[in-house]
């Protein structure tokens, strides 16, 4: 490649980042998951479209899809929750693996008996379409105000059935016969617990190796961060588990360690990740051949049908038996069950297994994918409040950012009151932190002063609060619990065990 070439490679690289993020806002006006809008890019820049580039290397759009999954993955982890999907760990688990084999299978029948696909076929698209996308779950609940409950099962099933859907794909993607469904199971749960044995360990290490080795410049521990995730899902990969099991954990371990600079590591993701959405829908946009698409349309729909309307309800309440799960949550978590770029990446492996009728089959999950996120993405809010379950967005919590101070032995917490906080109107005094903590700068309205213990803290505030290693986890809680109690946080019992208060 010449330099001249390099230089139009990089111009229509920008132009296309440029018009796909301008993309994000049409996305979050209308409520669609944005991957249909850079499918729409790809599709316009590839065959059938405005620049006719044909592109048809199904082998290397997988490796590129792998990819961009481990670093959606990375950043769905690092922004969720643990107090939110602890409580719906279960759930999410079941779903992921008792789920996906009842849509498996559900799926595969309709698409046998009601279509007349071949078995194998129809196993393949079963399985396939059986994994929510974690980028079109993570881009639409997060906009959505939804319980915590129904929240934490979705995005934890999003992270966690990747990795037994990958396993069944490449499965029934084998030349020979497909494995006796005892072996598959036994399969897929020791790849499971490879995973996350491994994610987990390099989560905790990676989090260990963070808070206790101080870097040279703010700017790396980003770095650090997804460095140590893309290791997690390589040394579950190669120990013969589910890297993408793997890096979800050790992203979620990583993301809710309290980490030095822990709003800039989720920046930083959170660029990476849609970088890694942006480039892999409009690549997966150039693999397609939109004249293609028309003969297997009506095909896609009646999948789709059966997928959304049996497949997805039966999968998610023969899942939610064993646990006290409302009819009303369920009904919302059927309907959320929201595809994406996963299902399509995973039907390009018959492609490259060279598997009778892969191309019907990637065209079928193609339209499948685009024709029912249409439809589910916009009316998902509507959904949750016809069900009476929307709830106010959690604005009460703190902001708060840690850097270590090595040589000092300390930390300096910058904290931003948001404008629901309870901490609006308590005295610097009334915060209580324990001895070896204080308040030492306030900024309001672009100005910095030094507080007095009777300083009254407003909403928009931005506090530098000092505190020594020893007392940095308990002047962190206290300050997250005076942000939901006020100052009667010890009254409702959330004082945050900040023993030895200074005044």
């Amino acid at each position: 490649m010449t330099v001249h070439q390099l230089n139009e490679l990089l111009l229509i690289c920008s132009l296309v980042l440029l018009i796909a993020v301008a993309a994000v806002r049409i996305s979050s006006r209308s409520g669609l998951p944005s991957l249909l809008l850079y499918l729409g890019i790809g599709i316009a820049i590839g065959q059938d479209g405005i620049f006719d580039v044909k592109f048809d290397d199904a082998r290397l759009t997988q490796v590129i899809g792998y990819a961009a999954l481990v670093v959606i993955l990375a950043e769905g982890g690092l922004g969720t929750k643990w107090k939110e999907i602890r409580p719906a760990l279960p759930e999410a688990v079941v779903l992921s693996t008792v789920g996906v084999a009842v849509s498996v299978g559900v799926t595969a029948t309709g698409a046998h008996y009601l279509v007349g696909l071949e078995w194998r076929q129809a196993l393949i698209i079963g399985a396939v379409v059986s994994s929510t996308d974690a980028a079109a779950v993570f881009s639409v609940l997060r906009r959505v105000p939804l319980p915590s409950r129904v929240t934490g099962v979705l995005e934890a099933e999003s992270g966690f059935n990747d990795a037994p859907v990958v396993i069944l794909v490449l499965a029934f993607s084998t030349a020979g016969p497909v494995d006796e469904w005892y072996s598959l199971v036994g399969e897929i749960t020791l790849e499971l617990a490879i995973g996350a044995s491994i994610g987990l360990a390099a989560g905790w290490l990676g989090a260990f190796g963070l808070r206790h080795v101080a870097l040279p410049a703010s700017g790396l521990y980003p770095i650090a961060v997804m460095a140590i995730a893309v290791v997690a899902y390589a040394a579950g990969a190669m120990a013969h588990g589910s890297g993408f099991l793997a890096v979800y954990l050790a992203s979620m371990v990583l993301g809710n360690s309290r980490l030095p600079h822990a709003p800039a590591n989720r920046g930083f993701a959170e660029g990476l990740g849609w970088i890694a959405q942006i480039g892999m829908f409009v690549l997966l946009g150039l693999l397609v051949t939109p004249h293609e698409l028309t003969d297997d349309f009506w095909t896609a729909v009646v999948v789709g049908l059966v997928l959304t309307m049996v497949a997805r309800p039966m999968s998610v309440f023969l899942s939610l038996v064993p646990f006290p799960v409302s009819w009303r949550e369920q009904v919302l978590m059927s309907w959320a069950g929201l595809r994406g770029a996963v299902p399509i990446i995973l039907a390009t492996i018959p492609t490259v297994a060279g598997i009778s009728g892969s191309d019907r089959i990637f065209n079928i999950v193609f339209v499948l994918v685009v024709v029912y996120t249409l439809v589910q993405g916009p009316t998902l809010p509507w959904l949750a409040k016809a069900l009476h379950l929307g709830r106010p967005s959690d604005a009460s919590d703190l902001g708060i950012e840690s850097a270590p101070l090595e040589r000092l032995r300390g930390h300096l917490l910058s904290v931003a009151i948001p404008d629901e906080s309870k901490m609006h109107g308590v005295e610097v005094a009334e915060l209580r932190l324990p001895a070896g903590a204080a308040v030492t700068l306030v900024v309001r309205d672009g100005k910095s002063f030094v507080p007095l213990p009777s300083t009254v803290l407003r909403r928009g505030d931005e506090l530098l609060v000092v505190a020594t290693d020893p007392v940095r986890d308990a002047a962190e809680r206290r300050l997250r619990a005076v942000g939901q109690g006020g100052k009667l946080a010890d009254w409702l019992g959330t004082g945050g065990n900040a023993e030895g208060r200074s005044g």
